[in-house]
């Protein structure tokens, strides 16, 4: 079966979450079951977009992956979109064969079998400011599929207060994950970095003030060096 896929992009460093800094070569699928309203990825979320993807098998995939990494195994970031629309099982397996590692960003609104294959699993629940709501039941069933095999982790975009209580409250519900805050990426037209830093110094004074320090507030790393290019 075919993979919907947006772009595969790299080796450069990932630029959020638990693996921030980490060289990585991405494969960024098409589609999305959400509208955040403050997506920054919306050529490989919304279906006007679907004739510029490209339906690829997980063969030639890899072998464009190998290509970009000059055959040396490093980490594979599933991303979209929401990667868990689709059957990635296949690659995965392919990868794991030579040495590569894969990890997965999905919201939580999915569970796929195959995510107890990953290496690494970021679950990253919409806050209130995407206009999204979480079912937390469908959520509960990504952890199950996990099955304890992948390390996994939280990561949670704060635009503001709201979002914030909101990061609190499932980090209370989820004590024992790991959790990233990361200031929402406000202005996509145009890079304001002024603004950026404005913003996490506000969320880095909201965790100190709280005494909340089994925290990790990062910034968008990607952006601040590159903007809002595709594929960097």
């Amino acid at each position: 079966m075919n993979i919907k896929v947006s772009e595969i992009f790299g080796p450069t460093i990932q630029g959020e979450g638990a693996l921030i800094g980490q060289p990585t070569v991405f494969v960024r699928t098409g589609g999305c079951d959400y509208r955040c309203s403050w997506c920054d990825t919306l050529h490989a979320v919304d279906s006007k977009y679907r004739h510029d993807w490209k339906a690829m098998s997980a063969v030639d995939i890899f072998a464009r992956i190998k290509e970009l990494s000059g055959n040396a195994p490093l980490m594979i970031s599933l991303s979209g979109g929401n990667p868990a629309i689709q059957d990635l099982k296949p690659l995965i397996d392919i990868g794991h064969k030579q040495g590569y590692k894969f990890a997965l960003e999905t919201q939580g609104s999915i569970a796929k079998d195959w995510f107890a294959d990953l290496d690494i699993l970021t679950l990253s629940p919409k806050p209130p400011s995407s206009g999204e709501k979480t079912n937390w039941a469908e959520f509960d069933k990504c952890l199950k599929a996990a099955d304890n095999n992948p390390e996994i982790a939280l990561k949670i975009v704060i635009m503001n207060d709201e979002d914030y209580t909101y990061a609190k409250d499932v980090h209370a519900k989820y004590p024992k994950l790991s959790i990233y805050l990361q200031p929402a990426n406000h202005s996509l037209e145009n890079l304001d970095i002024d603004g950026m830093n404005k913003h996490m110094l506000w969320l880095i004074n909201k965790v100190m003030q709280d005494k909340w320090f089994n925290v990790r507030v990062l910034p968008q790393l990607h952006v601040m060096l590159w903007g809002n290019k595709k594929g960097v």
